[in-house]
């Protein structure tokens, strides 16, 4: 849709600046214009300048649209069966990675497709914009390249994650696995990835080897996120650290020191900082492997810049709602819903280093949602419940409930 747009009749603008109250930069009585896919005013809405169209929203909350920083969409078949098997006692060790993979390579493209393309959908229409998506289900040359080709026709940002778990197949050769993924595999999926990433963990790679990988990505310009530090204590929240990555995602498992080292790299690239290592906690994976739920408070207390993502993926977070992951924070990590909220967007925003998506202001990318509720408190006060009325992403309304 061509021309200008006005939003008005909102009960409180979430903005994430410093334009307006406290840490989420709320605004009453506001308005705001979109022209060309992007905020152009944002001010009182006694003063809105005259707009081509409307959207009244009816006294909801307008915030903007969810950055989900850590999914894996591209993926065949489900393991409900291991979910209900966990459910009933069974410990979760990342071991049923390999049921997805057999599943996945069997898996013709437009399955695949068909796939992400519905869970980009239902994401959607819970408020996310904003969405990464990882490889990680093939774990073959051709397979991995194919996954980032299919992710990169819903997002720009992809992330190979070649490293995921050894395939059953290297098994008994992991260094041999960790010269083909540095090797022919890097140099098939890079021209469709923006990040790399490693699953550094006991039963997947350890620290040489995770380090060895990322630094074959670095060499080719991807940036560097990690999964670790997630069934236990381990290194990776240091490897990552060491190496500037973008962010650690789990941090489940944290000593003093890992905590330091998160709060020792900074704010927010959001609001205009240099660079951080976020802390991208995925409570949707503690809930489903009824493990202990990373410490939040420990984090911020400290001053580390926390995110707040799904994990989207068929074995250990089978969820795209972002708002569950929300009221979760809130329950059982020790967040308030501001602290949440600003997770979930900014804090998404600058795990992916991206300055256009997780606020509302001049020049930033027009991704809003309209809650049906006239706070963001809603969004943990009321879990569960439908409450994103309407989404906007580039300024073009996608859907309605």
């Amino acid at each position: 849709m061509r021309g200008s747009l006005l939003v008005d009749n909102i009960g409180e603008l979430v903005t994430n600046s410093p334009g307006g109250d406290g840490p989420l930069g709320i605004r009453r009585d506001a308005a705001l214009l979109v022209e060309d896919g992007q905020v152009a005013w944002v001010g009182p809405a006694r003063d809105a300048p005259a707009a081509d169209r409307r959207i009244d929203a009816e006294g909801g909350a307008v915030l903007p649209g969810f950055v989900d920083s850590h999914a894996h969409l591209v993926f065949a078949g489900d393991r409900a069966a291991e979910f209900a098997a966990r459910m009933a006692g069974e410990p979760y060790t990342g071991g049923g990675i390999r049921t997805t993979v057999g599943a996945t390579r069997a898996a013709s493209d437009d399955e695949l497709r068909a796939t992400v393309r519905r869970l980009r959908g239902e994401a959607m229409r819970q408020g996310t914009t904003t969405i990464e998506i990882k490889s990680g289900y093939g774990l073959t040359v051709a397979d991995e390249a194919r996954s980032l080709r299919i992710a990169a026709e819903f997002t720009e940002d992809t992330t190979f994650l070649g490293a995921h778990v050894v395939p059953a197949e290297y098994a008994d050769r992991p260094d041999d696995y960790v010269g083909m993924v540095c090797g022919p595999m890097l140099a098939a999926a890079a021209p469709y990835a923006r990040w790399i990433d490693v699953f550094c963990e006991r039963g997947a790679f350890d620290v040489d080897h995770a380090r060895a990988i990322l630094a074959c990505g670095q060499a080719v310009g991807l940036g560097v996120r990690v999964h670790a530090n997630q069934l236990g204590p381990g290194p990776g929240v240091q490897l990552g650290v060491e190496l500037g990555a973008a962010s650690v995602d789990h941090c489940t498992h944290l000593t003093d020191a890992d905590v330091d080292a998160l709060a020792s790299t900074g704010t927010t690239w959001v609001s205009g900082f240099e660079p951080t290592t976020v802390a991208t906690l995925l409570p949707g994976a503690e809930f489903s492997t009824r493990s202990p739920y990373p410490d939040a408070r420990r984090l911020l207390d400290a001053g580390a810049t926390v995110a707040l993502a799904t994990d989207c993926n068929p074995g250990s977070s089978y969820t795209s709602s972002m708002p569950f992951c929300i009221a979760l924070a809130v329950r059982e990590m020790r967040m308030t819903p501001a602290e949440a909220v600003w997770a979930a967007t900014a804090g998404g925003a600058a795990a992916l280093r991206r300055t256009d998506v997780g606020r509302l202001t001049r020049g930033a990318r027009a991704d809003l949602m309209i809650l049906d509720a006239p706070s963001h408190l809603h969004l943990a006060y009321r879990p569960g419940v439908p409450l994103i009325r309407q989404v906007l992403h580039n300024g073009v309304p996608q859907c309605r409930q």
